[in-house]
């Protein structure tokens, strides 16, 4: 069967996504720490006591060839502000799931999401995709918000679809982008990055040629 998605480093004009390797744990561990009404959404949780639990199943799906996981760098300083993943990767049908994602309260409503997106999207469309779907809890307004912005469909609600950490019975909300649709979503992501190219601001030109010369 050929290969659909592998790991590999993907980086824009203010994000890097970098594949879990350990030397990334810790920070990847400060950055989903906190928050624990944002964790109560998720089916899964990262934080605290939970995260190592997180990250073992991250390596273990990863080995596997259905998961991969990022760590979302912040290009300006280099920061570790959250994480997002590549979920039940199928080769064979060449679809896949964008989700698990946690952004640092911080970072939420700017522009970290959204090129987050624009780079696992053009990652997936580019290595032969038909569809990328993004699942999300129904009762998750913020990310049920987000994901329409992106321009994904929403295709379904499916009931009593999986029992959360938490023992809630979860209702999901299915949304896709199929390939066919991919040009006109790129175009409305590329436009609104745009708009942002004046938060391309370094702390100090040291740090900026340091970023730059990083081997990334």
């Amino acid at each position: 069967m050929a290969e659909f998605l592998t790991a590999g480093l993907l980086r824009g004009r203010f994000v890097a996504l970098e594949p879990y390797v350990e030397g990334l744990k810790r920070e990847v561990g400060e950055a989903l720490d906190g928050d624990p009404e944002a964790w109560d959404l998720f089916a899964i949780c990262g934080a605290g006591e939970h995260f190592e639990t997180w990250w073992a199943r991250a390596e273990t799906d990863m080995r596997a060839g259905i998961w991969i996981s990022y760590a979302i760098r912040r290009l300006s300083d280099r920061r570790i502000v959250g994480s997002t993943s590549f979920l039940n990767i199928d080769a064979q049908s060449r679809t896949v799931e964008i989700g698990a994602t946690f952004l640092h309260r911080d970072v939420r409503g700017d522009v970290v999401n959204p090129e987050a997106k624009r780079l696992m999207l053009g990652f997936a469309f580019e290595c032969g995709a038909n569809r990328v779907t993004l699942v999300t809890d129904a009762r998750n307004a913020r990310s049920r918000a987000a994901i329409a912005k992106l321009g994904a469909r929403q295709v379904e609600i499916v009931k009593s679809e999986r029992v959360t950490w938490t023992g809630h019975l979860r209702d999901s909300v299915v949304f896709e982008i199929r390939a066919a649709q991919w040009p006109q979503v790129r175009q409305g992501l590329d436009e609104r990055l745009d708009q942002h190219d004046g938060d391309l601001l370094w702390p100090d030109s040291a740090s900026a040629k340091m970023i730059a010369e990083e081997p990334w």
